[in-house]
């Protein structure tokens, strides 16, 4: 009896995060791998640099602070919006210790390590992360002749490894939250706005050289499995003032 309802209140987060998975995966046909030494112009590094720092650290703060004033422009019930920032917060909690977790078993080296190999920069992938921190800085360094400086700026920052992709898994349990808090509501557009920011932040992490596709489409899978975790309570919709009214009048 109990199981029945959570499942069904799953179902839209479910379904938001089958939409993102189907359209980043049409984009991945077309564009699974960069061409990390190609020409980049200011426009396009800009952009991809901004749509990955809206979900890495600390921009996330940002992305986060804007989904919890969706219930406050929607005039949800106080107690509304406190169970949906409990949600949220827990949701946000798994997904960053399942990501902390996966890197250090899975040890897959990110893409740009296997370009400066080709490089002859380093030996291999698996001998970059044989290096210390200070070692690594001076190994990108030495890649920033041939790589352009908005990608040099990200893989200076990222030395750890590729799967699961943390700006993945933030952006799906988004998509599975309030990509389903829509949903539910059948609000449609916002839905979809969500959506595409998260396929957005997928594709910058292959531009940017920091992901493979693998890494993209399991971290959509274990934010599927977190949100599955994670208990639901109904969220009563705001009380109009004629519904006010006519309580009143009663």
């Amino acid at each position: 009896m109990f199981l029945r309802p959570f499942v069904e209140r799953k179902i839209p987060g479910l379904i938001a995060l089958l939409l993102m998975t189907t359209l980043l995966s049409a984009v991945l046909v077309f564009y699974s791998q960069a061409n990390l030494d190609g020409p980049v112009s200011a426009v396009s590094g800009m952009f991809f640099s901004l749509l990955t720092h809206s979900a890495g650290n600390p921009g996330f703060l940002v992305s986060v602070a804007v989904f919890m004033l969706i219930p406050v422009v929607l005039k949800l019930p106080r107690k509304a919006l406190f169970k949906l920032g409990v949600q949220f917060a827990l949701l946000l909690a798994l997904s960053f210790v399942a990501k902390t977790v996966m890197k250090h078993i899975t040890e897959v080296p990110r893409p740009y390590t296997h370009q400066l190999q080709s490089m002859h920069i380093v030996d291999s992938p698996q001998a970059f992360y044989a290096l210390s921190d200070t070692e690594k800085d001076s190994a990108v360094k030495q890649a920033s002749k041939s790589v352009s400086q908005w990608r040099i700026a990200h893989w200076q920052g990222e030395t750890n490894y590729s799967l699961p992709s943390g700006h993945t898994i933030f952006t799906a349990v988004c998509v599975a939250f309030w990509g389903g808090f829509f949903l539910r509501r059948r609000q449609i557009i916002p839905a979809g706005i969500i959506i595409i920011w998260a396929v957005g932040v997928g594709i910058s992490r292959i531009w940017l050289g920091m992901h493979w596709p693998s890494d993209l489409l399991a971290s959509i899978f274990g934010a599927a499995c977190l949100y599955m975790c994670i208990p639901e309570w109904g969220v009563s919709p705001a009380v109009q003032p004629n519904s006010k009214k006519i309580l009143q009048r009663r």
